[in-house]
C-alpha cells in the first residue's frame, strides 16, 4: 500500500447527508472521535457555504434546558498527542464547493496531511442478515495498483467527496473511499452493522488498530430488531430471502470482481436519476 496512506498523517472525513445511508459513514467518525484523544482544530464558516433553506438549523435543548439553535457546519478535529489520524465531519455544503475544497486544502497542507481515506454509505439491495459489503475506490493510479482496485468507469455528476478528492490528488496527496451499503429496507434509523463495516475496513486500509467500543453490541441489537420486525412480516421475510439468495450468488466463488464492480456503476446511475443539479449526484 502507499506510503501517504499507511505511514502518514491520515485525514478520515465523512459528511452527513446524500452520502451518509443510515448514518454509517459520520456514525464511523463519530464514533473514532468519542473513541480517539482528538480536539477541534478548524471549523468552516457555515454563512458562505450553506444555504439554510436546505440545511436548516436545529433547535435543540442543553442540559438546563435553554433552547439553542445548531447550524450546519463542517469541523476538522486533530490529535491532541503526537498522533497521525485527523477527522473531518460535517454537513455537504450546498454552495461554493471549489471555495469549500480550497479550503480544506489548505487545512490538508497546513497540518502536513499525507493522505485522505472518505468514507460514505449507499442505499442498496442487500440483506441485513449478511456481512455489510463494502467497496473501495480511488483515482489515484498508485493506490488502485497497491490495493487491487478496478478503476471505475462512472461519468455522470458527483458530490463533494469527488471534488475534495480531485482537489487533494492534485497536490499530491493520496485519496482513497471507502462505501458500505445500507439495507434500503431500513433507511430511516441509523445503521451501526454499516458503521462497524466501515470502522473495520478503514482499520484494513490504514493498518492501525481501530478501538470498537461497543458497536459490535450495537451491530447486534440492529440486526436482532430487524429480524423480529421481519418475523411479524410475512412479505418482508420473503423479501430478505430473495435478496439473502442474490447476495449468496454473488459471494460465490463464480462471481467476479468485474461484476460486483457493475452493481456499484449501475447504483451510481440510479441515484443519478439523470439530472445535474450542482448538489451531486453520484454518492463519490
Amino acid at each position: 500500500m502507499p506510503d501517504g496512506i499507511l505511514n502518514g498523517r491520515l485525514l478520515v472525513v465523512a459528511f452527513e447527508g446524500w452520502n451518509d445511508a443510515g448514518d454509517a459513514a459520520s456514525g464511523a467518525v463519530v464514533a473514532l472521535k468519542e473513541l480517539l484523544d482528538v480536539y477541534p482544530i478548524a471549523e468552516i464558516d457555515p454563512e458562505v457555504y450553506f444555504d439554510y433553506q436546505f440545511n436548516r438549523p436545529t433547535a435543540t435543548l442543553d442540559e438546563e434546558g435553554n433552547r439553542l439553535l445548531v447550524w450546519p457546519g463542517v469541523t476538522v478535529f486533530g490529535p491532541v498527542a503526537d498522533g497521525e489520524l485527523f477527522l473531518m465531519l460535517g454537513t455537504e455544503p450546498s454552495r461554493n464547493w471549489k471555495s469549500f475544497a480550497a479550503e480544506i486544502i489548505e487545512i490538508i497542507e497546513d497540518r502536513d496531511i499525507t493522505g485522505v481515506v472518505f468514507l460514505g454509505a449507499m442505499l442498496a439491495d442487500v440483506p441485513h442478515t449478511r456481512p455489510i459489503s463494502v467497496f473501495l475506490t480511488s483515482d489515484n493510479d498508485e493506490v488502485r495498483r497497491e490495493l487491487e482496485l478496478e478503476r471505475s468507469q462512472y461519468e455522470g455528476p458527483v458530490g463533494i467527496l469527488s471534488v475534495l478528492a480531485e482537489a487533494a490528488e492534485n497536490i499530491g496527496v493520496e485519496t482513497v473511499s471507502i462505501w458500505a451499503s445500507v439495507p434500503h429496507y431500513v433507511h430511516s434509523v441509523p445503521s451501526p452493522k454499516a458503521t462497524l463495516a466501515l470502522i473495520e475496513k478503514l482499520e484494513e486500509v490504514v493498518g492501525v488498530v481501530i478501538p470498537r467500543g461497543d458497536l459490535e453490541e450495537q451491530a447486534s441489537t440492529w440486526e436482532a430488531s430487524i429480524d423480529t420486525l421481519a418475523g411479524d412480516d410475512e412479505d418482508m421475510a420473503s423479501y430478505i430471502h430473495q435478496l439473502e439468495q442474490a447476495r449468496d450468488t454473488v459471494d460465490s466463488p463464480e462471481a467476479s470482481g468485474e461484476a460486483i464492480a457493475q452493481e456499484f456503476e449501475k447504483y451510481l446511475r440510479k441515484r443519478d436519476g439523470g439530472k445535474a443539479d450542482g448538489r451531486g449526484g453520484s454518492p463519490a
